[in-house]
């Protein structure tokens, strides 16, 4: 499972990160520099998925989830909304699970909570902060990103947490122990350090039972929180403090039946194209239970696959016959459903040399009678697959290959005497 971290960057070289790291994409700078322009992103990375029994430092929740950085940030750690959403769609598009925002006042967002509504369409979660604002905020409750608030080592709830109706749950935000840009480690507090808890026992709840969807996973977080406070989901811990083990314990043994296939569509080329050489074919598929894998067809023939987005494939045309081709695009989802994509139809066309045509018998002038042999031939860069013979526009042999041969009878000469004048006529056939 692959955790994205849209933050500050993160330092991928930390050896308590280095083993879980995966490609990622700086939205700031639009290239792949994520390093960490200010430390927030590492702490946040460490907490969700630090890795496991390597004798370093602590393990993060999920220490065997991949950890992709997503740089939002400007140097100064503060970042968009616009960037956030860019992010999210990225980590959408490349295939994340889980994806944690830990940046104040997101949950009120309709940029970022599109964007949450965009990665839940391909089966993915998005964990927010509350905010360390210490104060009740007015933003209303939205299913498509989990808001958290912080709690204490002894299960209160920390003062400093922002809180509201928007809250879902609540985890550990205070003393937490980090990883840091340096290298090295530290401890801290803030909600910050509470999202990446959740983000992390979401990528073991995934893990547990990759059927299960955005629902489901909700279902099983929420079902089996610690209820503290007042009885019920209340403003300050939502469903109660995320209990790891029961939350797994509940995914594991959650019986999904899905019957929905995945949307798929191929996006480039577009029918009615004409290709050559190696072509781009990009595929867009979605599941709310997530792809699983992502099927070429041309001609009905399987040319290629890929098991993680985005789904691109370089198509090499040479490889087929000049003329018309069909692409079709098949996705399945972990529980085994098919979807097929709208054919898309295209022409290959990689031979713009035209053949030769030469007759070798008779030579050009000869003068013939009686039956005559007529040899022909043809050549081409790559092959002939027809030669036909004209005489006098009249097609009368064909050969499906590159010689042809023909017995032809030009016709008979008669002379006729008319009032002492002689007419001399020619038939042909």
């Amino acid at each position: 499972v692959t955790i994205a971290i849209l933050d500050t960057g993160v330092n991928g070289a930390h050896p308590d990160l280095a083993p879980n790291m995966v490609a990622g994409w700086n939205i700031h700078d639009n290239n792949n520099n994520t390093a960490d322009v200010y430390g927030h992103g590492t702490a946040v990375a460490g907490v969700a998925a630090a890795a496991g029994n390597n004798m370093a430092g602590a393990a993060g929740l999920a220490w065997g989830a991949k950890i992709m950085p997503i740089r939002i940030s400007q140097l100064d750690g503060l970042a968009t909304y616009s960037a956030m959403a860019k992010g999210i769609t990225w980590a959408a598009d490349q295939g994340a699970k889980v994806a944690n925002l830990s940046y104040q006042t997101v949950a009120g967002s309709s940029t970022v909570i599109n964007a949450a509504a965009y990665l839940r369409s391909k089966g993915g979660v998005l964990v927010v902060c509350a905010g360390n604002s210490g104060i009740q905020e007015a933003y209303a409750a939205n299913s498509n990103l989990t808001a958290v608030t912080a709690t204490t080592s002894t299960d209160a709830f920390a003062t400093f947490s922002s809180h509201g109706a928007f809250v879902d749950v609540a985890a550990p935000g205070a003393g937490v122990y980090l990883t840091t840009s340096s290298g090295g480690y530290s401890t801290g507090n803030g909600t910050s350090f509470a999202s990446p808890v959740v983000a992390g026992v979401y990528a073991l709840m995934a893990a547990a039972n990759p059927r299960l969807t955005p629902a489901n996973l909700d279902q099983a977080l929420f079902s089996t929180a610690l209820d503290l406070g007042a009885a019920g989901p209340d403003i300050y811990y939502g469903a109660g403090r995320v209990d790891a083990a029961r939350a797994v314990a509940a995914a594991q043994n959650m019986v999904v039946t899905d019957t929905t296939a995945p949307a798929v569509a191929i996006g480039t080329p577009s029918s009615g194209m004409s290709v050559s050489g190696v072509v781009g074919v990009d595929v867009t598929a979605t599941d709310a239970g997530g792809v699983t894998q992502v099927e070429l067809y041309a001609n009905n023939k399987l040319v290629a696959n890929d098991v993680a987005a985005p789904y691109q494939f370089s198509l090499d045309t040479t490889t087929l016959a000049d003329g018309p081709l069909t692409l079709v695009a098949k996705a399945r989802d972990a529980s085994g459903n098919t979807g097929t994509s709208a054919s898309v139809q295209v022409t290959v066309a990689n031979d713009t040399i035209a053949p030769k045509a030469t007759i070798t018998s008779p030579a050009s002038g000869a003068v013939v009678s009686g039956t005559v042999n007529v040899s022909g031939s043809g050549t081409d860069n790559k092959a002939v697959t027809k030669l036909s013979l004209l005489i006098n526009g009249k097609e009368v042999a064909v050969s499906y290959g590159s010689t042809l041969s023909y017995a032809w009878s030009p016709g008979s000469t008669t002379t006729t005497k008319k009032g002492g004048k002689r007419t001399t006529s020619t038939t042909t056939s």
